[in-house]
């Protein structure tokens, strides 16, 4: 999706009401308008219609992969975006002003497959960074076996699927791939958009969750909920302290119990908590600290605070079990808090 299609599209919703209106119940209307990460979008769409219903206020999200989201927040033509990265030093400060990280939940990066010989796989960190970078090609392989006793595993190839466009759910993998295998860090390293050694590319989340389903002998990684919603099998993956853990609410929610800096910028992968699923994260949606810009109404920054504040509150965390993610720990969402307070429109803070 171009510039020139985002603006379009947010020209004419803004024709349609981006300053607030009334609708017939006297509640206060507004559109905000969003992009980035695929990986919580089955979340947002949830989320922010059950805001809508209450609120009035829509919210449009563009599902076009976190690297997308940043562009278009660093063109200004969305209120916010959606990301699985948070933006490394060096990425802030090609921004045109300050942004702030605010999380929404957490997730999880599972490793999905097609391999109906195998009701259960256990899967190592090494064994998943040798399968792409082309090193470990049939689900025979002794190392598979070894990981596998009992199972019988069929001689069959494996078609590693990975994403094609610059997302945050290959920046989670690959920085789990780059804290277990020496190789991954030497070969491919980590980041949104990545040189990949093997297998077959996909576009977005719903795009290789497709890919695997269609692919007999497929493995690829994609946030836990579309598994679940296609009941794709996923794999049990060894953590840190030697278990094999399956993608649930508390495992999930258990490698976030750790210590992580105030502006919540952290990756949680390979979390040394025992009970934790290795390849846990959060996600985030990112904006400008200060709102006053582009000739921007304040009602429209009142509007994107407000829609945030409620992300952070009970609401919206329940609501996040419902498609398959977890809730932030009390601790983060407070930390959340902290920082949304620190938005501003012309130097004043919004969240009163």
């Amino acid at each position: 999706m171009d510039k020139l299609f985002i603006f379009v599209l947010i020209l004419s919703l803004m024709a349609c009401g981006n300053s607030k209106k009334k609708n017939t119940e006297g509640r206060q209307d507004a559109t905000l308008t969003a992009a980035g990460a695929t990986f919580p979008l089955p979340y947002y769409n949830l989320a922010f219609k059950t805001y809508k219903d209450s609120t009035g206020v829509t919210v449009t999200y563009g599902g076009i992969g976190s690297g997308g989201g940043i562009r278009s927040l660093k063109d200004q033509i969305v209120d916010f975006a959606g990301s699985d990265a948070f933006l490394s030093d060096a990425e802030l400060s090609e921004m045109p002003a300050a942004v702030v990280h605010i999380p929404t939940c957490m997730g999880a990066v599972v490793l999905a497959y097609n391999l109906p010989e195998a009701k259960e796989l256990h899967l190592t960190g090494p064994i998943i960074a040798d399968i792409f970078l082309g090193k470990i090609t049939r689900w025979n392989d002794p190392q598979l076996q070894r990981a596998n006793p009992g199972v019988t595993l069929p001689d069959k190839a494996i078609h590693p699927v990975y994403r094609s466009d610059g997302s945050g759910t290959t920046f989670v993998f690959s920085d789990y791939l780059n804290k277990i295998s020496t190789s991954w860090a030497e070969e491919v390293g980590c980041g949104k958009a990545l040189k990949w050694p093997a297998g077959i590319a996909a576009k977005g989340n719903p795009g290789v969750a497709g890919t695997i389903s269609q692919t007999p002998g497929a493995i690829g990684y994609i946030g836990s909920e579309y598994a679940f919603a296609l009941k794709i099998p996923v794999a049990k993956l060894q953590n840190q302290a030697g278990r094999f853990i399956a993608p649930t609410t508390e495992s999930i929610s258990a490698a976030a119990d750790i210590e992580i800096p105030a502006d919540t910028r952290a990756m949680i992968t390979n979390s040394p908590v025992a009970e934790a699923y290795p390849i846990s994260c959060f996600t985030w949606l990112i904006l400008y600290q200060e709102q006053a810009y582009q000739n921007r109404p304040e009602a429209q920054a009142q509007a994107t605070v407000n829609l945030l504040n409620w992300m952070l509150g009970a609401e919206a965390q329940d609501i996040t079990t419902k498609v398959h993610y977890s809730p932030l720990p009390e601790s983060i969402a407070t930390q959340a808090k902290q920082t949304l307070a620190t938005i501003t429109y012309n130097g004043q803070p919004i969240l009163k």
